[in-house]
């Protein structure tokens, strides 16, 4: 049965601390990813325990780092994530960018020494949750995908995201990863015996698959987002190209093409990226929140090609999602719940979701 969002999240923290994560970066590590979960965004929350348990216990990531800003201007920082995991560091950089953009109308925060950090819509809607505008992408460990017209994995999901507030008090939410779909949901079909659907991943010749296993275990490939040359995967590519510009360029993090990616004694050394923007830079109080809920309204409305299924915006389905799942429980496949409740009990964890 679905566990409540309180049980879920307790479950998350309470593997943390056995973990040896300190209580304030455990109560920050499973609010970001039980949001995920909670939003819908299934890739990104308890299904990441196994992982983040091997990274751990092959000392990639040291469950008690702490970040800390090393160099810093009024509208920037840069933030040493000490070889952790990425939520921490995160919350931490966002946090420091809000608060320059209160104060200087634009703040920006890299970090490097991080890990992977989730969802980057959370981190974006912090921003628009402050008023503000919000952006957050990430450099990523996998190297899984290949460069237009490529036969060589060079990039990763690279994800990014944009966050905006409306009036109405329902904030524009874009999270995408610049591949067909995030790495976790061909996870997910792994952990659960499922084929992935056409367009997912591509085989080590480049041919079209449905083995979920196929890019990370059998030298294939996940597809840009476009799919294919003929559907404009050129974008996706540049897109997250962009991504690991602001990333890792930026910060200084090392590179997804240097050899010793993720292999540097400190940690996995993935790159972050966090802007916030304050409105007030440019217009009248309350007057770009009235422009945004206009915009979406007028976008919502717009008339469907099915009626039963209404044109949204981005953000919508994840609050459809929160609405449903804090009302029925956060649903967990019984392969991953397996998988979940071993790694609780080699932590020593107390087990709450039964």
């Amino acid at each position: 049965m679905p566990a409540s969002y309180a049980k879920h999240r307790a479950q998350l923290k309470a593997i943390l601390l056995g973990w040896g994560m300190p209580d304030e970066n455990a109560e920050i590590t499973s609010d970001v990813l039980s949001w995920a979960d909670l939003h819908g965004v299934d890739s990104h929350g308890i299904s990441m325990i196994p992982g983040y348990d091997g990274l751990r216990r092959s000392e990639r990531v040291k469950m008690d780092a702490r970040p800390k800003i090393v160099r810093e201007t009024p509208v920037s920082a840069v933030v040493d994530g000490g070889g952790g995991l990425g939520h921490v560091p995160g919350y931490f950089a966002m946090s420091a960018a809000i608060g320059k953009a209160k104060n200087a109308g634009v703040g920006i925060a890299v970090v490097r020494r991080s890990a992977h950090f989730g969802a980057a819509g959370y981190y974006s809607l912090m921003a628009a949750r402050a008023g503000l505008v919000g952006m957050a992408c990430t450099s990523a460990a996998g190297i899984q995908v290949a460069p237009t017209f490529g036969k060589q994995a060079r990039l990763g999901t690279d994800p990014w995201s944009f966050a905006a507030p409306s009036a109405d008090g329902v904030p524009f939410l874009l999270d995408m990863a610049t591949t067909t779909v995030a790495a976790g949901r061909i996870r997910n079909k792994a952990n659960e015996g499922l084929p992935t659907p056409d367009g997912w991943v591509l085989d080590a010749e480049g041919q079209p698959s449905n083995d979920p296993l196929v890019a990370k275990e059998k030298g294939g490939f996940l597809t840009s987002l476009g799919g294919s040359p003929e559907n404009s995967s050129y974008k996706g590519y540049g897109l997250a190209v962009m991504v690991n510009v602001l990333a890792s360029c930026l910060s200084g993090a090392t590179l997804i093409t240097d050899p010793t990616h993720t292999k540097k004694p400190v940690g996995m050394d993935i790159g972050h990226f966090f802007m916030a923007i304050d409105p007030g830079l440019f217009r009248d109080s309350g007057s770009f929140e009235a422009d945004v809920a206009t915009f979406m309204g007028a976008l919502r409305g717009t008339t469907p090609v099915d009626p039963g299924r209404p044109v949204m915006v981005a953000g919508d389905p994840q609050w459809k999602y929160a609405e449903i799942r804090m009302a029925t429980g956060i649903p967990v496949g019984a392969g991953l719940m397996r998988q979940v409740r071993q790694i609780a009990q080699a932590a020593a964890a107390e087990w709450v979701l039964d």
